[in-house]
């Protein structure tokens, strides 16, 4: 199957399973005001004939338009804006006490906040459905391996000083204990600036706004974790297998170059394709050189040299209970939601580049990706895309859930509804400013699949 096949099919069943998780909230919560629900849509616009069916007074569809969908519930102030995008004005005669305007604020604001609701609720369930049946992989290693300076941000240039063996005890006050927790304190640092402590060396401070995400990420990838260059993989048949080499081993030395941690290794055989090669390993019956002939491979854009080994990664699989399950996903997503708020309010305080706002072809190819990797990667990316989706809702633009609960607070405050006409026009304003985030949208889209961004 095509990649653009897999992306297609993959944005189709995110987009379709989160639209309907959302909506479906909004649908739960009128149903139980006592509304009257006339449409359940996926898809925008007129519904698709052939895939509609009614039950009870309630009409189900897919409609044309698959950016969003809705839930039309009866109101005695339809909006012409939005009718036009929930399939036109419905004619069905629904008693006063189901309208919308007839209900309390408190009902109508759950209703507004319902969608939001499942989304962050799908995430949670589906994160901590994961951490159950999974388990949690652990690297318990707080050593540096090495640090890519060119990937290095403003205000981190001080991670350069790093060197092989570095060992990080703190970052930002807390104590470290594995690779994760130093990605994770890196990226989520609520203080603007923050020291990381090494272990008998000065601390290295780090001056990158909360909100500079884009930044935050590039300092945390250009740190190395040290992987000691022991062999945990031969291929049988291989060329380190014809070697001699077992798992165990360590090499000590390439050529008579000293090697002191895997990735040092990979570079010293990668630079030799086709080539004979002494490699000097430590056992326990003490040093021995052995002669290899590497393989050469290429990846469309060099040659490398390879002798088909792996490195004993010092991973600790623990599983996780189901209460521990539950805590450790409602924690993943409150860390989603938090970075999300911050992508945001960084693109509105220009620390974050627009041209990091994705529509749907990005999302395609995330997902497709993600389908690619596995059941627990696309369900991973389905719940990060699910609490996406219900932080933007919550934006104050009126045509979002966000908009609505405005109009809504707004009507608490004033005892009264905000004038048909205000709210025509703030609804107006809305659609204009969905309409310009999409146009950005896809164009960084189509910028990034010509390789312009």
């Amino acid at each position: 199957m095509s990649n653009v096949l897999v992306n297609i099919l993959s944005l189709i069943v995110v987009l379709g399973v989160l639209i309907f998780v959302h909506e479906l909230g909004h649908f739960l919560a009128a149903k139980a005001a006592g509304m009257y629900v006339h449409r359940f849509s996926v898809g925008m616009g007129a519904p698709v004939k052939a895939l509609t069916w009614k039950r009870g007074e309630t009409e189900y569809c897919i409609s044309w338009l698959p950016l969003g969908g809705y839930v039309k519930v009866a109101s005695g102030e339809e909006d012409p804006s939005s009718a036009a995008l929930e399939g036109g004005a419905a004619n069905a005669d629904v008693p006063k006490h189901r309208m919308y305007e007839s209900k309390s604020i408190p009902a109508r604001i759950i209703f507004v906040l319902a969608g939001v609701a499942m989304n962050v609720l799908f995430a949670w369930l589906v994160f901590s459905g994961l951490n159950y049946a999974n388990g949690s992989t652990v690297y318990p290693v707080t050593a540096v391996g090495g640090v890519n300076t060119d990937s290095l941000p403003p205000g981190a240039e001080g991670l350069a000083v790093l060197v092989l063996g570095d060992r990080i005890e703190r970052v930002a006050g807390q104590p470290m204990t594995s690779w994760e927790d130093i990605q994770e304190a890196i990226l989520s640092t609520p203080a603007d600036s923050f020291a990381i402590e090494i272990a008998g060396k000065p601390p290295i401070a780090v001056r990158i706004h909360r909100d500079a995400l884009e930044a935050r990420v590039r300092a945390a990838q250009a740190l190395i974790p040290y992987i000691a260059p022991v062999i945990g993989t031969v291929v049988a048949g291989g060329p380190g297998d014809k070697a001699g080499i077992k798992t165990g081993d360590t090499l000590v030395a390439i050529n008579g170059e000293p090697i002191g941690e895997w990735r040092r290794a990979v570079e010293a055989i990668e630079a030799h394709p086709d080539m004979d090669l002494t490699l000097t390993v430590g056992r326990a019956g003490g040093r021995q050189d052995l002669a290899a002939r590497t393989l050469a491979e290429s990846d469309g854009s060099r040659t490398v040299g390879k002798l088909r080994l792996g490195p004993d990664v010092p991973e600790r699989h623990e599983p996780v209970s189901f209460g521990g399950s539950l805590v450790l996903g409602a924690k993943q997503t409150v860390a989603v939601s938090t970075q999300i708020v911050r992508v945001v309010r960084g693109m509105f305080s220009g620390r974050v580049s627009t041209r990091e706002v994705g529509g749907p072809i990005a999302i395609g190819m995330a997902a497709g990706q993600s389908a690619q990797l596995g059941v627990t990667a696309f369900l991973a990316f389905m719940a990060t895309i699910s609490v996406n989706l219900a932080v933007l809702n919550l934006l104050p633009i009126p045509v979002l859930d966000g908009g609505q609960l405005l109009f809504l607070l707004g009507e608490a405050v004033l005892r009264r509804p905000l004038s048909i006409k205000l709210r025509e026009r703030l609804t107006f304003v809305g659609l204009i400013l969905i309409g310009l985030l999409m146009v950005l949208a896809f164009s960084n889209d189509i910028r990034r699949l010509l390789g312009l961004l």
